[in-house]
């Protein structure tokens, strides 16, 4: 189904499957209208029931053949902090990386100064250029008017 964003028009579209879940969500929940995201600026468009219906001719047959939502785990679910276990660097792996930053801050200063800043450096004050003072405009002609 394509659509154009009622905000920032941009056109976007709804697979099969997305209007199939959302047709079935509309039936359960008994809503009219459901919200489809833009993909650009993220607000809420609203489609209503009838609409999408009429894209998608048939989709309770298609509602029926399709998989049932997976159940939600019955075991305790553990915050992501939890279950992930981190175990700190060695120490001589963290030592090896102090000393290869200290190297690359020691090499970045003792470094040559790029080629214009010796051409400046080279140049003495009293050689730069500069712009001669522009003359005294000249008295303005009287003509026939």
């Amino acid at each position: 189904m394509n659509l154009r964003c009622l905000y920032c028009q941009t056109p976007f579209t709804l697979s099969r499957n997305e209007m199939l879940t959302a047709l079935v969500m509309m039936k359960d929940k008994n809503m009219n209208h459901y919200d489809a995201h833009c993909p650009r600026c993220r607000r809420a468009n609203s489609i209503s029931r009838q609409r999408m219906e009429l894209f998608y001719p048939n989709w309770q047959e298609a509602a029926k053949n399709m998989p049932p939502p997976a159940p939600a785990s019955s075991s305790d679910p553990k915050p992501a902090t939890v279950s992930l276990k981190t175990e700190p660097l060695p120490k001589a792996l963290l030592k090896s990386k102090l000393k290869t930053s200290d190297s690359k801050k020691s090499a970045a200063t003792s470094a040559k100064p790029s080629a214009s800043k010796r051409k400046r450096a080279s140049k003495p004050a009293s050689a730069k250029k500069t712009t001669p003072a522009k003359p005294a405009p000249r008295g303005v002609k009287k003509g026939k008017k």
